[in-house]
């Protein structure tokens, strides 16, 4: 069997480099034009990944991994869907697309064929690229073909778990990066961990609240892919969005050419709470702190003069 993953960087990358340990595999990027790998300098690829720049070389593969940026995704699979129609695909992202608000799963729907599936969870790219142990969900609507894709992309140091709730899973991988976003704020500003764990818990009822809202079942938000994945992305500096949420709440510079999902995301899930009138403050305040409609201190004192409830 051939895997193929479309995107080289580093989460695309770090799968092709535990994937391919255990089996074939073809990494397609763009501008990829050698084994190194920009986003993951001193990882080498096993013999059995075959690197290309050219996407016809995918064409054989069974199952296609779509490791590609949120916000790329929609005009990607538009632009490729005669290639991608009828195969099996799996979505490796997180996050809303700003133009529609669909999920992944979605959007990869438009190419037809046997369900879609998402693969999400706490997982860093480093990690997974040198076999450190790491468990992720997989989730599709079909769980006979979850089953075999389960199978088909474990490997002795990658463990998926299924599911079938694919509205819980995805929300859960993008609403965590929102929240992840202001846990960085939050210690940027010099807030202390006790506001983080404060603003996390009041974050993950924030994502319960809009799942919940869309059908997604409560298990599923408190396992990997929700709970599990906030944990790992409120926490640790390897996160590019808790990073940056820092930078934010320091009020120093980021690089630009780092893909921050969870920055599309909350303007997203902004516009969705506020149509579908779902009470989502944080998300609110970040959206509104990443496009400079509010100050650091107004959003702090906003959030902070709330009024008083029962848990």
């Amino acid at each position: 069997m051939t895997i193929a993953i479309l995107g080289a960087g580093a989460f695309g990358a770090a799968l092709a480099a535990t994937l391919g340990r255990t089996t074939d595999v073809v990494l397609w990027g763009r501008n990829q034009t050698g084994r190194a790998i920009a986003r993951l300098p001193g990882i080498e690829l096993p013999e059995t990944v075959t690197v290309t720049a050219e996407i016809a070389d995918t064409d054989a593969a069974e199952v296609l991994l779509l490791a590609l940026p949120m916000q790329t995704l929609a005009p990607f699979v538009d632009t490729h869907l005669a290639r991608l129609s009828g195969r099996r695909l799996v979505a490796c992202c997180k996050g809303v697309d700003l133009q529609s608000g669909l999920g992944p799963v979605e959007i990869l729907a438009r190419a037809g064929g046997p369900a879609p599936a998402v693969l999400t969870g706490p997982s860093f790219a480093a990690d997974i690229a040198i076999g450190l142990p790491t468990a992720l969900t997989l989730a599709c609507t079909d769980d006979q073909l979850g089953a075999r894709l389960q199978g088909q992309l474990s490997t002795p140091t990658l463990r998926l778990y299924r599911t079938t709730d694919v509205i819980g899973a995805e929300l859960g991988g993008a609403l965590k990066n929102v929240i992840a976003i202001a846990s960085g704020v939050v210690i940027g500003a010099g807030l202390g961990d006790s506001a983080r764990a404060a603003l996390m818990t009041r974050g993950y009822a924030e994502m319960q609240r809009l799942a919940l809202a869309h059908g997604a079942r409560p298990e599923t938000l408190a396992g990997l892919s929700g709970f599990g994945d906030l944990v790992l992305t409120c926490t640790s500096d390897h996160s590019r969005n808790f990073r940056f949420g820092r930078a934010l709440g320091q009020g120093s510079a980021f690089d630009p050419t780092t893909t921050v999902e969870g920055a599309a995301t909350a303007r997203a899930v902004a516009r969705i709470a506020r149509e579908e009138k779902i009470d989502m403050p944080i998300s609110t305040m970040v959206a509104a702190l990443v496009d400079g409609k509010i100050g650091l201190t107004d959003a702090m004192q906003s959030l902070l003069s709330r009024p008083l409830k029962p848990e």
